[in-house]
């Protein structure tokens, strides 16, 4: 038999060592979310933006650079997304085609300004008595309510003594005709 060479072992792969991480650079434009916002706003459409508007819009007045088919991506994303937490509404279409506007979560709502604790300066006596006055008062509300909630029921009338059945009356037998008095003239 011929001496078969017995292949060579693979060398043992060394480790790759990772590259240091580089520093994020912050991108030339805003969110895509903000973009959008100033977009659907400039554009004052009617019944809302379409997708291709806004990304003509934002190719135009922002740094996204030159590839349109990465930013649309992007935009696509985005509009789904605000669709989804209610910063956008969509008037028209599913998904990232139709056309959009402006939600109701974009809009800020002002939080009610909390009333001060005013110091009651009243003797303890007076504010428990005052207490057990309001607890009644509430009391007797909530009863009204319930009266006011049940419908009356209407008490039958008194029943009346039930009269018993008139029996099948039996064919009806014809009374004998009285012969009619003659009428006799009046004398004068």
């Amino acid at each position: 038999m011929a001496d078969v060479a017995a292949p060579a072992p693979a060398p043992a792969k060394s480790p790759k060592k990772k590259a240091a991480a580089k520093p994020k650079k912050p991108s030339a434009h805003p969110k895509y979310s903000e973009m959008i916002g100033k977009a659907i706003a400039a554009l004052k459409e009617r019944g809302g933006s379409s997708r291709q508007a806004i990304l003509k819009y934002i190719m135009a007045n922002f740094n996204v650079g030159k590839d349109a088919k990465s930013v649309n991506a992007h935009l696509k994303l985005a509009l789904r997304a605000g669709v989804k937490n209610n910063s956008l509404k969509q008037s028209k279409g599913t998904g990232a085609s139709g056309s959009f506007r402006i939600g109701e979560a974009k809009q800020a709502k002002k939080k009610p300004a909390k009333a001060k604790k005013q110091l009651n300066l009243r003797p303890p006596s007076l504010r428990r008595r005052r207490a057990h006055l309001r607890k009644r008062r509430q009391q007797r509300n909530q009863l009204e309510k319930k009266k006011a909630a049940k419908p009356k029921a209407k008490k039958p009338a008194a029943k009346k003594a039930a009269k018993p059945k008139k029996a099948a009356k039996s064919p009806a037998k014809k009374k004998a005709a009285k012969p009619k008095a003659k009428k006799t003239p009046k004398k004068k």
